[in-house]
């Protein structure tokens, strides 16, 4: 089990450094850099700005290097000494600037992650075992919906819905009282009278899936000649249910944690700026519209990371399901 991990650590790194040139390739993509996009910004607002001033700035924010100079030092940086460069737009170290968001945004995606799970077991065994029952429709109802309805909308509904018809105000993760006071039970209080709508809308779409991925996989068994005998044998239906096809329909939605993580963050990013969330979310859109490459291909490059991540713990949960996966 230990050189099966090991073995799949050693093909994250190769992995992981084809994802960070990519990142940083996608960051360049656009016409232009920062300094373009500041001068715009400038000429905008009637300003003006002389070019030599401009080439002042190119060289110290070394971007009048060519790009894989840029890259070299962005990412000997990321490797020898942890940093992950300057926020032009801030003007302060990127780790300084993400590293508070980035709790918040893996907290809430944890959260969710567990909020999944939680009811797309139960719910997908449920359907599968009633196959064609009242509550099979209904979930399957709730789950083309939950599909189907963007998380901004969803969002904003059940933003409406809330301040309309309770009186409460969801929008943050705090109230604006408790945003700078101290952690207590006060301020625990308020995170999660505020956290459950994040959780709700990003966690709608991959509780969707799940429930459908589990019904379907758990149907394919349901069916097989080892649950008739099991049954010939007279096991009970609870234990064998459990024992046999459940552990068997696991396998392919273990696999799924490999883009389920990333896919929680990514589709954070819209919901952070619908309810203002202080996440990661409305950085990278900021950044990714000001150019700020480096903070914007560090927050990108942590995405990319949890995916990897996300990768390497549906393997190793695999391998401990099914032993046969870590022979092959």
């Amino acid at each position: 089990m230990l050189r099966f991990i090991l073995r799949r650590v050693a093909y994250m790194v190769p992995t992981l450094f084809a994802v960070s040139i990519v990142a940083f390739v996608i960051i360049q993509l656009p016409p232009g850099d920062y300094l373009t996009t500041l001068m715009a910004d400038w000429a905008s607002g009637g300003g003006a700005v002389e070019m030599g001033t401009v080439e002042v700035l190119r060289q110290r924010y070394g971007l009048d290097q060519p790009v894989w100079i840029q890259y070299f030092y962005w990412i000997s940086g990321i490797v020898t000494r942890g940093d992950f460069g300057i926020s032009f737009e801030l003007n302060r170290p990127v780790t300084d600037v993400i590293w508070g968001r980035l709790g918040y945004t893996f907290l809430i995606s944890f959260c969710t992650l567990l909020f999944i799970w939680a009811l797309a077991l139960p719910i997908g065994i449920y359907s599968a075992v009633r196959q064609y029952s009242i509550g099979d429709y209904v979930a399957t109802f709730l789950g083309f919906l939950g599909l189907a309805i963007p998380n901004f909308l969803l969002a904003l509904v059940l933003m409406y819905v809330t301040v309309s018809y309770f009186g409460a105000s969801v929008g943050g993760l705090f109230s604006p009282a408790m945003v700078d006071a101290p952690w207590g039970l006060a301020k625990f209080a308020d995170f999660l009278a505020h956290v459950w709508l994040p959780i709700l809308v990003v966690g709608t779409a991959g509780l969707a899936s799940l429930i459908r991925i589990m019904r379907a996989n758990l149907l394919d068994e349901l069916h097989k000649p080892y649950v008739t005998t099991a049954r010939a044998k007279g096991v009970s239906e609870f234990r064998l249910l459990l024992k046999y096809p459940v552990r068997v329909a696991l396998n392919p939605l273990i696999s799924t944690l490999g883009w389920i993580l990333p896919a929680l963050v990514s589709g954070e990013i819209i919901v952070s700026v619908v309810l203002s969330l202080p996440t990661t979310g409305p950085m990278l859109l900021r950044a990714l519209l000001a150019q700020d490459m480096y903070l914007a291909g560090s927050i990108i490059l942590m995405v990319s990371v949890l995916t990897l991540v996300g990768t390497l713990v549906s393997d190793i949960l695999l391998a401990i399901a099914d032993p046969r996966i870590r022979f092959q």
